[in-house]
């Protein structure tokens, strides 16, 4: 009796199943030299490939690609190829490094800047860690592209009152911009002419009556209100409570 050969998979990987990216690149099957690219990039940046990284993950699935028959090795993705694979940072209170395929973000790493001191002043200790207002501007990063729903304005309404300590919405503040961009895209069918998440959180840190370091509470509280007002009952990957909890897990590693 011969033994029964696995069925190969009837479509590739594209970077639109494992990555949150849209358009032209979301329907590309991650080719061989694809992975390469983002492998050298990760080693430039960190000294090495992330674990779970962008590079591991479409080091997985150039694999899977070629044993399908997708692709072949020494395959390129047209549109990578033209635009690039990047990774990038930025140092502000703390370092984000962002990684791009074709002009789209697929990575994002937050690691809180550290200051060796004898005894840390509260101020110090700030500067240290990541703030909400941070948080919500690494958003940007990640997902600023995403218009803005009534998850989103919930999420950035619940980050504000944590923020604040209290439970007043500012008039001109960070979550009444959101709300007023929720209310204002429903009315609104396609995307292109929608308010999206960078319209409404670049400068964000700046715009809060107040700020302090994200903790695990904060970030609990944030990922609830926009689950709540999610029909799916999920988080969008990379947006405002998925910055939220990478910033309180970060945090925790640090004295606060």
């Amino acid at each position: 009796m011969s033994q029964e050969q696995p069925s190969r998979p009837k479509e590739p990987v594209k970077y639109g199943d494992v990555f949150e990216v849209s358009g032209e690149l979301a329907d590309k099957p991650i080719a061989p030299e694809d992975a390469k690219m983002m492998q050298s990039e990760e080693t430039r940046v960190f000294g090495h490939t992330q674990k779970g990284g962008p590079a591991a993950v479409m080091q997985s699935a150039a694999t899977v690609n070629r044993r399908g028959g997708f692709v072949h090795p020494g395959d390129k993705t047209e549109l990578v190829a033209e635009r690039g694979v990047t990774v990038e940072q930025t140092v502000p209170a703390s370092t984000v490094t962002t990684e791009f395929v074709g002009g789209q973000v697929v990575g994002q790493h937050v690691e809180p800047r550290r200051i060796v001191a004898a005894a840390r002043t509260d101020e110090e200790a700030l500067q240290s860690t990541i703030t909400i207002g941070e948080a919500l501007e690494a958003t940007v990063k990640t997902a600023g592209n995403k218009p803005v729903d009534q998850s989103d304005a919930a999420a950035i309404q619940a980050a504000e009152m944590r923020a604040s300590g209290t439970n007043v919405i500012a008039i001109a503040g960070v979550a009444a911009s959101a709300q007023s961009a929720a209310d204002y895209n429903a009315t609104v069918d396609r995307d292109e002419r929608k308010i999206k998440l960078r319209d409404v959180l670049t400068g964000a840190a700046g715009k809060l009556s107040a700020d302090r370091a994200v903790t695990r509470e904060d970030a609990e509280g944030v990922v609830s209100a926009e689950m709540r007002n999610n029909p799916k009952l999920c988080t969008h990957p990379g947006g405002v409570a998925a910055s939220l909890t990478v910033a309180a897990r970060l945090n925790e590693r640090v004295d606060i």
